[in-house]
């Protein structure tokens, strides 16, 4: 059969022949033949249903080496991998919703409990970072002040420390400013990004270190919540242990999915498979961003994955219920870590919410 132009095809498929050009300079849709004396870039018609293909995927979003992945799939695993992304779309979407409502809420003079903080509250904290029984380095990091609270898990190899260190000393340049209750998300989100382009500058020639990070920053009685990876926060109000949290890992995403039973992720031989974290992906991390109320008698606990994954909720909940101080709960903490053998490094901090002296 005759081969098509770029024009003909374009129009066939739905793209652009600018589109068409790209994808051709990025090796994604190769022409099946150049013109030698004109250069025209000429298609078979046979190519027509791969390109329309990457023309839907275009459509609903997907980056360009998403869909190269994709299109090397079979049909089934495509079909996989475009349900995967679509429901990372949704969730980036509703929680990017859920900012801007607040944000609304906050720039219309509406947010009372945002503009009526209690300034008679304190935090009484305690945090701790261990190498655990079998690491020979440390990659995380923990930090516990009166208005920032902090842990972030570096990928273990070059940077890992330094990307940790960085994300929490991004946050902290927030913490020394008096922040407004209203403008709580707004400076802990540019705050974020701009921990994110910190990890991503301490990139080297063969490596590009990524960090977890979870964190608190405070105002009166408002706290803003961040989170990516899967370092975690919990919240002991009234006897009860809730997550504030939601991983960002491979593992989560087919949980959420309904391809993998709960019970199940904690075993799965890729569970610490991260989707999301600082200096990874594109040109920038979506995180996830929240707004709580403290309450007098709260306790706060954020940890990184080396004490949530060999410690169980039960035991988690035994500790942070007893009447200790926060520095003996993260100790005990801890020690719970090394009984279950501590294969990798310990980061935790507790904080109490208490009325201020």
């Amino acid at each position: 059969m005759a081969l098509l132009t770029i024009g003909a095809f374009a129009r066939a498929v739905g793209l652009t022949p600018k589109a068409l050009r790209i994808y051709d300079e990025v090796g994604l849709l190769r022409p099946a033949a150049v013109d030698p004396e004109s250069g025209y870039r000429l298609y078979a018609p046979e190519q027509v249903e791969h390109a329309r293909l990457i023309a839907a995927l275009r459509r609903i979003g997907m980056p360009l080496v998403e869909i190269r992945t994709v299109c090397g799939l079979r049909a089934p695993a495509a079909a996989e991998a475009v349900d995967a992304y679509w429901r990372r779309v949704s969730a980036d979407t509703a929680a990017r919703g859920r900012l801007a409502t607040l944000l609304v809420d906050v720039l219309s003079g509406g947010g009372t409990t945002m503009t009526e903080p209690n300034p008679t509250l304190a935090i009484r904290h305690a945090a701790r970072c261990d190498i655990g029984a079998v690491r020979d380095s440390n990659e995380d990091a923990a930090y516990a002040g009166q208005r920032l609270l902090a842990v972030a898990d570096g990928m273990r190899g070059p940077g890992g420390a330094a990307a940790s260190a960085a994300a929490i000393a991004a946050l902290r340049s927030v913490e020394a400013a008096d922040v407004p209750a209203g403008e709580l998300l707004t400076r802990l989100a540019g705050a974020v990004a701009e921990a994110d382009r910190a990890v991503r500058a301490a990139a080297g020639a063969e490596h590009q270190p990524v960090t977890t990070l979870t964190a608190l920053l405070r105002s009166g009685a408002q706290l803003a919540l961040v989170h990516v990876g899967d370092t975690r926060a919990y919240l002991l109000r009234g006897g009860e242990l809730a997550p504030l949290t939601r991983d960002h890992t491979y593992v989560q995403s087919l949980v959420d999915q309904g391809k993998l039973d709960p019970t199940e992720a904690a075993a799965h031989p890729q569970r610490a498979l991260l989707v999301r974290a600082l200096g990874a992906g594109g040109s920038s991390v979506e995180a996830d961003l929240a707004l709580r109320t403290a309450v007098e008698g709260d306790r706060y606990l954020l940890c990184s994955d080396g004490l949530h994954s060999v410690v169980d909720r039960a035991a988690l909940h035994s500790a942070l219920a007893a009447d200790d101080e926060p520095e003996q709960v993260v100790d005990r903490l801890v020690e719970l870590a090394h009984a279950a053998g501590a294969p990798d490094n310990i980061a935790c901090v507790v904080a109490d919410v208490v009325t201020a002296a």
